[in-house]
């Protein structure tokens, strides 16, 4: 299950990079203040995930089962936030230009690798030994 979870978690994360490198060079964090995707989120987001995937590592490294559960809730943050970038995406997908040029696919990709991670990392705190 870890080297499922692994596979999902790259997948995610080749596919949230090229995300990230198209919002900038398509002058994402140069818009108005009121924006459809605001740079905090776009920030956080990807933060959280690190930080959630060097939990769950430590936790696979050092069989720790906090760790995992310390994974698992900050991918569940992390989900939320992409929750929230990819509902705002959507909203704004109608009304410009820029959204309608953003790559579907890749969000499609992204998204489903992100689920598929969080849910093999919850399985994998669920079957994780207390030691």
């Amino acid at each position: 299950m870890s080297l499922a979870t692994a596979v999902a978690w790259t997948i995610a994360v080749i596919a949230g990079i090229y995300l990230l490198s198209y919002w900038l060079t398509g002058d994402g964090p140069h818009r108005a203040k009121v924006t459809r995707l605001p740079a905090v989120l776009v920030v956080s987001h990807p933060a959280l995930a690190v930080a959630a995937l060097a939990c769950w590592a430590g936790g696979l490294i050092t069989g720790s089962r906090a760790l995992v559960w310390a994974a698992f809730a900050g991918l569940a943050a992390t989900a939320l936030l992409g929750f929230a970038m990819f509902t705002r995406w959507l909203g704004a997908g109608r009304h410009t230009t820029a959204a309608r040029g953003f790559p579907a696919l890749a969000v499609t990709l992204h998204g489903v690798a992100g689920v598929t991670a969080f849910t093999l990392v919850f399985l994998s705190a669920g079957a994780a030994r207390l030691f």
